[in-house]
């Protein structure tokens, strides 16, 4: 599998930008995918933002320090993105007739891509009831077995802050579940 420092000399070099974004491509769009489609469930909307991220990595790429891994990078881009997205639909579904729960239900079954069972539809359900910033560092955390540390890192918060969200989101999940334990 190809390394970041190869990746990030292909696209120094004259003439291979190109090549260099195909391989970043290749190398992250399906963990950044997941990344983005556990935060908004739906495919169309999670490969659109994938889209848009790939666009932001490809214009801001000259601009890396490299102070950090690639993915990391990308996965902050991939985050901002998600969130800037989920504040946008926040507020259109605030103003909606339609109740948010009818809203979310519809989505799971209309999804051709989503295959889960009942409890798989709670959980997602559940998930899309935090707030944004709670959602995105369960996720992380959750599905994607993140370190605090990392989440951090990614996120630009401290790892004190993302444990305390952390809590807090369980909390909740266990509450929108019915966990008593």
């Amino acid at each position: 599998m190809t390394d970041d420092k190869e990746i990030l000399e292909a696209f120094k070099e004259e003439g291979r930008q190109d090549y260099a974004f195909n391989l970043l491509v290749r190398k992250y769009s399906r963990d950044l995918y997941w990344c983005i489609r556990r935060m908004v469930i739906d495919h169309d909307e999670a490969d659109d933002l994938l889209q848009n991220t790939l666009i932001k990595a490809w214009k801001y790429l000259p601009d890396f320090r490299e102070d950090c891994r690639l993915y990391t990078w990308l996965y902050r881009i991939a985050v901002n993105e998600t969130l800037n997205y989920l504040k946008s639909k926040r507020l259109k579904t605030m103003f909606s007739l339609t109740g948010k729960e009818k809203i979310l239900s519809e989505r799971f079954t209309a999804d051709p891509y989503f295959n889960g069972d009942d409890i798989t539809r709670r959980l997602y359900t559940a998930i899309e009831k935090l707030p944004p910033k709670q959602k995105v560092i369960f996720t992380m955390r959750y599905f994607d077995d993140m370190k605090f540390d990392d989440i951090a890192k990614a996120l630009r918060r401290t790892t004190g802050s993302v444990k305390a969200s952390y809590h807090h989101a369980y909390v909740k999940m266990q509450t929108f579940l019915g966990d008593s334990d």
